[in-house]
């Protein structure tokens, strides 16, 4: 399965505010979805970060008390087999430097998620 995370344009909300916005509610839905499909057996699990998501993979991330640790979730995924990218264009706009990803996320690109969506018997996109 490809889950494909997304988001709108950049803004005041993130993925740690007090109360997250819709579109960071549905990213956080996507890694939680994608972490419980990984424990399932015969489950392939392919995630792509675009947009705003891409800032998901950033390494080191310091939340607040309460808040999801997405990197953990992120963890989780890969260390289950679970194969991980990030927009390279989205990252360039973000400033995001490939050396600033979580350890098992890697920099890709639409022609690398055109392939999962090929692959997948199912896609889900939030």
């Amino acid at each position: 399965m490809t889950v494909a995370a997304g988001g709108g344009t950049h803004g005041k909300d993130t993925l740690y505010s007090e109360r997250p916005s819709i579109r960071h509610r549905a990213q956080l839905n996507a890694l939680r979805l994608a972490g419980s499909l990984s424990k399932r057996d015969g489950e392939e699990v392919k995630v792509f970060l675009i947009g705003d998501a891409a800032s998901c993979a950033k390494k080191d991330q310091k939340v607040p008390q309460g808040c999801y640790k997405v990197e953990i979730m992120l963890h989780g995924v890969g260390r289950r087999g679970g194969e991980i990218g990030v927009c390279g264009t989205c990252m360039d706009a973000r400033g995001i430097a490939e050396g600033e990803l979580s350890d098992t996320t890697h920099r890709s690109s639409l022609e690398e998620l055109t392939n999962w969506v090929q692959w997948a018997d199912r896609t889900l996109v939030f």
